[in-house]
């Protein structure tokens, strides 16, 4: 029997997509007015889980209980009538509705046969006030900041009868300071008698915010926790099965000479914020620059400006001495510019090919890879063999589809690739977005060791804390211009978090650090 004192009882649950079993052994419990957070690496199972209690997903076999009450099957139809809201990963809003519009859209409060807009407004207030939200109703969804948007969504499920709520790494998108204020509405949401699960990977905010902590790996349960009983070294063991030493000790480099110079850069934006405005900045031998700011603010146009992918409107970009600006992707390449690009599977990969055949991609014109005019298969698997075994690729086959790797795998191909060809500047943009644990550490050493050899690092993160402890020197973007510049030493999350949001302009002061 399970027990009935939970609103939320998940047993024994299975879940595959096709041969792939994302759940072989899910367990879950929810008490009424907790925070329960569900950790675990990216593709732990965890987020599939709580699809399928919000009925995105059907279950393969197990037993679900809501409020007692079990369900053979759900979808989120049954979810909302049973009281289950997710607020997800990649907001689900209209950008060209107000906040009221988006709150009520399908469940519009009627007055005969039109929308009651009055009844709707007080209905959406009386939320605001309630959990202390700080919303603007009359304002489209395209003017508000991520953490509004995000609060925008919590009002939506709440609206439709939401007394368990699944957020779905919600503190990804956030400055500390949203964080923060995320923070104390969950709170006063729990207070209130609501059931929160909180899906995460960042251990500090789980140890900060959870009543209790569930974990899983690979697909399987591997237990729970109260808070106060637990601490991040033991979380971490529950989440990979071994001790992992993220805040890797920083190496002192001897810095050399100036590798890349940016200057006065302007460029066009995939968004009016995102555009490049007048950015200058260098980066020196044997150093990191990394660059903080929210997702969004232009640090994906600057790297692409830098790379040759973006066409610079103005300004130079200057690359060990050779002026780079507009240049093939090729020529920059061969200046000396290796690139870890943000997105992995569009830019970094070739699915289709063979794990040896990304790794020695961008060899293919270059003995012994290629002799008279011929490809050396020999030389490719030679070379593979290398790469997989220094880079600690698994499985351990060069001749296996790059499409049957794990993120974390996937990734390390293209920073293996980028990292053998040496060079004189590596752009590792978003280097551990998406991948486990233990990859993490492993590509935070490594970017140390490319430093300590000498090379340029410029390094685009949303992690604050990998852009703390990895960087030498740190530039903060807001609305594509450089709003800080700060020796890593003399950074805080609540200095960098301001500045992410356009705060104090170090750069009006002259502090430049350089």
């Amino acid at each position: 029997m399970l027990n009935t004192n939970y609103v939320v009882e998940m047993k024994d649950i299975k879940k595959s997509f096709g041969s792939v079993h994302a759940v072989k052994n899910g367990q879950f419990t929810l008490r009424k007015g907790e925070i329960h957070s569900l950790i675990g690496e990216n593709g732990a199972g965890k987020s599939t889980m709580m699809k399928m209690l919000y009925g995105m997903y059907p279950f393969d076999a197990g037993e679900v209980k809501i409020n007692g009450k079990a369900y053979e099957s759900i979808n989120p139809k049954s979810a909302i009538e049973a009281g289950v809201g997710m607020v997800h990963q990649e907001f689900m809003l209209v950008n060209e509705l107000t906040v009221l519009e988006n709150i009520i859209l399908g469940f519009e409060p009627k007055k005969g046969l039109t929308i009651d807009f009055d009844a709707a407004r007080k209905m959406a207030q009386q939320y605001i006030d309630q959990y202390d939200m700080d919303v603007q109703l009359d304002k489209k969804i395209s003017q508000i900041s991520v953490g509004e948007a995000q609060r925008v969504e919590i009002i939506k499920i709440l609206a439709r009868g939401a007394e368990i709520i699944i957020l779905d790494e919600p503190t990804a998108v956030l400055t500390p300071q949203e964080a923060r204020r995320l923070f104390e509405i969950l709170n006063n949401l729990k207070e209130d008698g609501k059931s929160i699960v909180f899906i995460s990977h960042k251990l500090n905010e789980v140890m900060e915010i959870s009543d209790r902590i569930s974990c899983m790996r690979q697909g399987q349960y591997t237990g729970t926790v109260n808070k106060t009983e637990t601490s991040p070294a033991e979380l971490t063991k529950m989440m990979i099965g071994r001790e992992v030493f993220l805040n890797i000790e920083k190496k002192t480099a001897h810095q050399g000479d100036v590798v890349l110079e940016v200057k006065d850069v302007w460029t066009s934006g995939e968004k009016e914020i995102s555009k490049i405005r007048g950015i200058s900045f260098d980066v020196k031998a044997g150093e990191i620059v990394g660059i903080a700011g929210i997702d969004g603010n232009g640090q994906s146009e600057l790297i692409e400006a830098i790379a040759g992918l973006r066409k610079v409107e103005k300004g130079n970009v200057i690359l060990d001495g050779t002026d780079i600006t507009n240049k093939t992707v090729k020529q920059i390449r061969e200046a000396g510019l290796t690139h870890i690009p943000e997105d992995r599977n569009t830019r970094g990969l070739n699915r289709a090919f063979t794990i040896g055949e990304n790794l020695v991609e961008v060899e293919l014109d270059k003995a012994p890879i290629k002799k008279g005019g011929i490809i050396n298969k020999t030389a490719i698997a030679e070379r593979a063999e290398e790469m997989i075994k220094k880079f600690d690729i698994r499985p351990a086959d060069g001749q296996l589809p790059t499409s049957s790797l794990s993120g974390g795998n996937a990734q390390k191909v293209v920073v293996a690739r980028e990292v053998n060809l040496g060079g004189k500047l590596l752009i590792a943009s978003q280097p551990t977005r998406g991948v486990d644990i233990g990859a993490i550490e492993s590509i935070r050493s490594i970017l140390q060791d490319v430093k300590e050899k000498g090379l340029g690092v410029l390094l685009v993160s949303a992690e604050l804390e990998e852009i703390m402890s990895l960087s030498d020197r740190i530039i903060v973007m807001h609305e594509g211009k450089i709003t800080g510049r700060m020796k890593a030493d003399e950074a805080d999350e609540e200095r960098l978090g301001l500045l992410m949001m356009g705060g104090h302009n170090a750069e009006e002061k002259g502090e430049h650090h350089e």
